[in-house]
């Protein structure tokens, strides 16, 4: 069996390059398969690998292990450029402290990267399921998306991410571009620090969502996110030059 979930273009088109998407804390690969069906609608060949898995007594280990396994998901067989690499909750975690090593070398190493629902330093309070649920999307398909995937993790948001490694994501400085995503009604992101630490990278941009809440990839807003992604992608390509620009507009 595949540990990926691939989502190639359609027939007959050239494939623009690759989003490499990483879930965050008790998602599985079928999380994604909405955002991966859309992204690769427009030509983005889209693979989904497993959550990171944190080991809080070796954060190091963790990430090199981690890394390893980024290399073998663009491997086999060698994906398309330029590489996007998309987290969530703590896959953009682990991807933006895996930033901060700067490996430039890495087979792994991105042309940029998306880090959507970065969370903050405390840990969730949800006390059941339909607690976790409202802070993840309010999302009547993501819900049950979540509900009925029993590989899902629940209670894995009241699990407080380690703080080294917050720590480390939070201070990266990689001069790759960055397209930061945050849902206003996030339960868990600590929007201070989250604009702190985008202003000191060479080269991000902050998309607040409104009304979202944790799982921003995933939540009512979510064609307008894959948007918003598919633009960040577009104008990698042309060399971070904006596509479209607006000269009048009455809204």
């Amino acid at each position: 069996m595949s540990r990926y979930t691939d989502f190639p273009g359609p027939d007959g088109l050239r494939v623009r390059g690759t989003v490499l998407v990483v879930p965050g804390r008790g998602e599985t690969h079928a999380t994604y398969a909405r955002l991966g069906r859309r992204l690769a609608t427009d030509a983005y060949r889209v693979r989904v690998v497993d959550a990171p898995r944190i080991d809080a007594t070796d954060l190091a280990g963790s990430l090199e292990r981690f890394a390893g396994e980024l290399t073998a998901a663009v491997s086999h067989p060698q994906l398309p450029r330029p590489l996007v690499l998309a987290g969530a909750d703590t896959g953009a975690v682990t991807i933006a402290a895996l930033g901060a090593r700067r490996d430039a070398g890495a087979a792994w190493w991105p042309d940029a990267v998306v880090l959507a629902g970065l969370p903050g330093y405390a840990a969730g309070a949800a006390k059941s399921w339909d607690e976790e649920l409202d802070a993840r999307t309010s999302c009547p398909v993501h819900r049950g998306v979540l509900t009925g995937d029993t590989s899902v993790e629940r209670g894995s948001l009241a699990v407080a991410v380690p703080e080294a490694l917050l720590d480390a994501a939070y201070a990266g400085a990689a001069e790759i571009p960055h397209l930061v995503l945050a849902g206003d009604a996030d339960p868990l992101a600590d929007r201070e620090t989250l604009t702190r630490a985008v202003k000191a990278l060479p080269s991000a941009r902050l998309a607040i969502v409104h009304g979202a809440h944790h799982d921003v990839l995933n939540d009512l807003q979510h064609r307008s996110v894959a948007a918003e992604i598919v633009t960040f992608l577009e104008t990698l390509k042309n060399g971070l030059l904006p596509v479209v620009s607006i000269e009048s507009s009455a809204w």
